[in-house]
Formats: C-alpha cells, sequence, structure tokens
C-alpha cells in the first residue's frame, strides 16, 4: 500500500475517534454547570470531569492517528479527510440526544465534507518541509494572531450561534496550527526521544493543544453541535492548508482546468458551513419561549 493511501486511511480513523471526543466534549461542556462561567473557569471545571477525561482519551487516540498519518502524508491530504468527522459526529450527538439529524443538515454536511476533499483531491497536493525558520512563524503569529484576538472579543460580546462560531474559528485555527507542528515533531522521532524533547516546537506544539480544547470547550458551551462543529471543522483544514503551503512549502497542482473546480468548491464549502449555522441559530429562536 502507498504511502499516501496509507495516510488517508489512517486520517478518517482519527476522524471517527476526534468525532467521538468532539461529542463527549460537547455533552460536558453543557452539563458541568449551569452557571455562566469565563472560558477559563469552565476549562478548570471541566478538568475534574470524569466524562471530559473520557473524551479527552478518545480524541487523543484520534490525535495519535491523525500524528500517524501526518508522518506518511502531506498536511493538505490529511486535515482535508479529517472533515469527515462532522459526518460522524452529527449522528453519534443525535443519538445519544434522542433527536435526529435532518435530511437537510445531512444534505448540506455531506456538500461540506464533499467540498473540502474536492479541494485537496483535484488540488493534487504534493509534501513539502517538515519544519519552518522562526522568521516564518514569527509572521504567522503577525497575521493570524489579531484575528484569533479580534474572534474571541466579538465571542464575548455576541451570543448564541454567532458566539460559537467565532469561538469554533479559533479553536479550529490553534488545531490547523497544531497540525502543522505536529508534523514537525513526528519528524523529530527518528532522531531519538531526546531529540524530541530538545525540540522547541515539542512545547508550542503542546501550548497549542491547550488553547485550542480550552476554546474548543467554550465554543460548545456558546451552542450546540451544528453551529460549533462545522466550524471547527472547516477552519481546522483550511488554516492547516494555508499553512502547510506557506510554511512548510506544500504545494497544490491542479492544472488549468482544476483551478475552476478548486474556486467552485471552495464556494461550496462556504455556503454550506452558513447553512449549518443559519440552521442552528433557527433551531435556538424555535425553542426559546414566546
Amino acid at each position: 500500500m502507498a504511502e499516501a493511501d496509507l495516510a488517508a486511511l489512517l486520517a478518517l480513523g482519527a476522524a471517527f475517534f476526534i468525532a467521538i471526543g468532539d461529542v463527549i466534549h460537547q455533552r460536558s461542556a453543557h452539563e458541568v454547570t449551569d452557571e455562566p462561567v469565563s472560558h477559563l473557569e469552565l476549562f478548570t471545571r471541566l478538568l475534574r470531569d470524569r466524562q471530559w477525561w473520557l473524551g479527552s482519551l478518545v480524541a487523543a487516540a484520534g490525535f495519535a492517528l491523525q500524528a500517524a498519518a501526518l508522518g506518511l502524508g502531506s498536511v493538505l491530504l490529511v486535515q482535508a479527510l479529517l472533515v469527515t468527522s462532522l459526518l460522524f459526529a452529527l449522528p453519534i450527538n443525535a443519538r445519544i440526544s434522542h433527536r435526529r439529524v435532518t435530511r437537510r443538515q445531512w444534505l448540506w454536511a455531506a456538500l461540506l465534507a464533499a467540498s473540502v476533499v474536492v479541494i485537496v483531491t483535484v488540488g493534487n497536493p504534493t509534501a513539502g518541509h517538515s519544519h519552518a525558520s522562526w522568521k516564518t512563524w514569527t509572521a504567522v503569529i503577525v497575521v493570524l494572531g489579531p484575528a484569533l484576538i479580534l474572534c474571541v472579543i466579538g465571542a464575548g460580546i455576541v451570543k448564541g450561534p454567532a458566539s460559537a462560531v467565532l469561538l469554533g474559528f479559533v479553536s479550529g485555527a490553534l488545531w490547523g496550527v497544531f497540525a502543522v507542528l505536529t508534523k514537525g515533531v513526528v519528524d523529530r522521532l527518528d532522531d531519538g526521544l531526546w531529540a524530541v524533547v530538545r525540540n522547541p516546537e515539542l512545547y508550542v506544539w503542546a501550548l497549542v493543544a491547550i488553547a485550542g480544547t480550552a476554546y474548543q470547550q467554550a465554543s460548545f458551551r456558546a451552542g450546540s453541535l451544528t453551529a460549533s462543529l462545522p466550524t471547527m471543522t472547516v477552519a481546522e483544514p483550511m488554516v492547516g492548508s494555508v499553512l502547510g503551503v506557506v510554511v512548510l512549502g506544500e504545494a497544490l497542482r491542479p492544472g488549468d482546468a482544476g483551478w475552476v473546480t478548486l474556486v467552485v468548491a471552495v464556494a461550496a464549502m462556504v455556503l454550506a458551513t452558513a447553512a449549518l449555522a443559519r440552521s442552528e441559530a433557527a433551531g435556538a429562536a424555535a425553542q426559546q419561549p414566546i
């Protein structure tokens, strides 16, 4: 089996376990307390919740498969396939909540997953480097940092689905950065454990994972899964893919005709995400007492 094919299978396995972890985390974020709490207070309370730790262990299995996939394939390939976690998570969450995913939600979710996969398959991604210079990462921080800060501020001003979407983008973007850093950490494994421990990327990688988890829980708390998870699911592969190209030198080779397909796929992805978020907002409004 070719390395790219094995990486694809590992990425799909990672998507399944991450989806289960996301559903458990989402329920924990809503059940851990009925009081309005800050993001930090919510995270510290979840650290004392057994159900949340169960979700974390399941998600950790997914991250391990993701790391193995990144060791064999490009960030562009692996991150695009992780979007299928949405297709696993929606029915699992619906079953646990004794609700059903509507046909329209399924159609939008399928379009969302298919469009991101098309972006990568038509793009014909090629692998790049496993590491980048600190100068390159500084440029990423200067560009991405203010955008994430504005999203956090905006999430504190608005409420409900809009807040969940903003926090979901922050979490997804951080997990996209996490994926790129994972590529570098995994690459150091061939040099032995001491080389991994001495690698500064390891500690940045850990901090990004903690921040991504904290904002993920805050997003889950702000709204239901159909508002937060689609945004995370799109933001992570999109940010990860852009960084894969800019930071690691990965490339897309769609050919002349393929660029048109890529533009259509991106438009479909944005449309599907917006539709799922609107669906959540309408559902929340319908449940409010008149």
